[in-house]
C-alpha cells in the first residue's frame, strides 16, 4: 500500500490531479478544522502543553510571547508550527485522494479483465493452444 501510495504521489496523471483538486476543496475545510481542533491539541498535550499555532523563531530583535503579538509588532518570523499542521493537513488530503484513486483503478482493472475474451482454447489431448474455431488441432491433428 505504501509503494503504491509512492508512486501515486510520483506521476502526472491528469486525473489523479483533476480528483486531488476537487477532493482537496471540498474536504480542505473540514480537514483544517480536524487538524486544528481535534488532532493537534492532544498532540500538544502529548508533548507537553505545547500549541503549534504559536511556535515560531522570532527573526527580529525583541522578545514576544505569542505568534499574533510578533505579527502585530511587525518582526519578521518563521512560523514553523503553522508549516507542520499545514503539513498533516496535506498528507491527511493527500491520503485520502490516494485510497479513492486506488479504488477507481481497482474497478477499471476488474473491467478490462471481464472485457477480454478469450480467443484460443487447449486442445484436450495435447494441451496446445487452438484457435475457439477450430475443429481439429493444429499441433496434434486430433478432432474436436
Amino acid at each position: 500500500m505504501i509503494k503504491e501510495f509512492r508512486e501515486f504521489i510520483a506521476r502526472g496523471n491528469v486525473l489523479d490531479l483533476a480528483i486531488g483538486i476537487v477532493i482537496g476543496a471540498a474536504f480542505g475545510k473540514i480537514v483544517t478544522s480536524f487538524v486544528n481542533d481535534i488532532l493537534m491539541p492532544p498532540i500538544g498535550l502529548l508533548l507537553g502543553k505545547v500549541d503549534f499555532s504559536n511556535l515560531f523563531i522570532n527573526l527580529s530583535a525583541g522578545e514576544y510571547q505569542t505568534l499574533a503579538a510578533a505579527q502585530e509588532a511587525g518582526a519578521v518570523t518563521i512560523n514553523y508550527g503553522l508549516f507542520l499542521t499545514t503539513l498533516i493537513d496535506f498528507l491527511i488530503i493527500a491520503f485520502a485522494i490516494f485510497l479513492v484513486v486506488r479504488q477507481v483503478n481497482r474497478f477499471k482493472r476488474k473491467e478490462e479483465t471481464a472485457a477480454i475474451e478469450p480467443t484460443t482454447k487447449k486442445c484436450p489431448y495435447c494441451l496446445s493452444e487452438i484457435a475457439l474455431e477450430a475443429t481439429r488441432c493444429s499441433h496434434c491433428t486430433s478432432e474436436l
